[in-house]
């Protein structure tokens, strides 16, 4: 058992999920780049949403050679997991492309970077850091007026962040997924999966995407959550 930072409580490895369908989706972003996805849905995760598991590039390959045999007689130079991001659902960002967060780039940016190495991108369905839709919008509001994105979601009465990795554990063990490179700025979706039993080898940054409407929003994520993220650069 381990402690779970959100509840306060403490976290086992989680029942097995399975996979419910596996089928072949070409992607087309709006900047012309496209990319091949073997889509994955599950029977039995946690939380009963309809998350989705998407092995890009030469998946298959990049797992096999994870596998503690294929590992242990691989050259140095060979990356040690595939390449893993859990991408949150930002209907605002992914769809309409609102700049106000960085969420549209850093898919389009997963999805580019993953299919060159082989990996999986989970899509869950968490909108506003797990409060819902209105909820973020109701949480944007309340930032127009001052507050940071985490203190708005605390004023509506909700947590800072009250997204659970659980089913993302889930999905990724289904595909006999134990170990990962985690493509994320955001320290916590580690210390959750590695909690949760699937091992993070490596966490890689994403790049930094800043408009001209969502520095504050990565300051505060910098600043109250420690994301790695280089503002000065930018």
């Amino acid at each position: 058992m381990v402690e779970n930072s959100h509840t306060g409580g403490t976290t086992s490895a989680p029942a097995a999920a399975t996979v419910r369908t596996r089928v072949r989706v070409p992607l087309r972003f709006p900047d012309g780049y496209t990319a091949e996805a073997d889509v994955f849905t599950f029977d039995g995760l946690a939380d009963g949403e309809e998350h989705l598991l998407l092995g890009l590039g030469d998946w298959t390959r990049t797992l096999a050679a994870a596998t503690p045999a294929a590992a242990a007689s691989a050259p140095a130079s060979a990356p040690p997991a595939p390449l893993v991001r859990l991408h949150s659902e930002c209907l605002t960002g992914d769809v309409f492309g609102s700049e106000r967060c960085d969420c549209g780039p850093q898919l389009r940016e997963a999805v580019e970077r993953i299919s060159a190495e082989g990996g999986f991108l989970l899509y869950l369905r968490q909108e506003g850091r797990g409060i819902g839709l209105y909820a973020k919008l109701d949480a944007y509001a309340l930032q127009d007026t001052g507050l940071d994105t985490y203190a708005a979601n605390v004023a509506l009465g909700r947590g800072e962040d009250e997204r659970d990795y659980t089913a993302a554990a889930q999905m990724l063990e289904a595909l006999d997924v134990a170990r990962v490179r985690l493509l994320s700025n955001n320290p916590d979706k580690a210390l959750q999966l590695g909690a949760l039993g699937v091992a993070v080898a490596e966490r890689v940054a994403t790049g930094v995407h800043l408009t001209g409407s969502n520095r504050t929003y990565l300051e505060a994520k910098r600043d109250r959550t420690a994301h790695t993220l280089d503002l000065s650069a930018a």
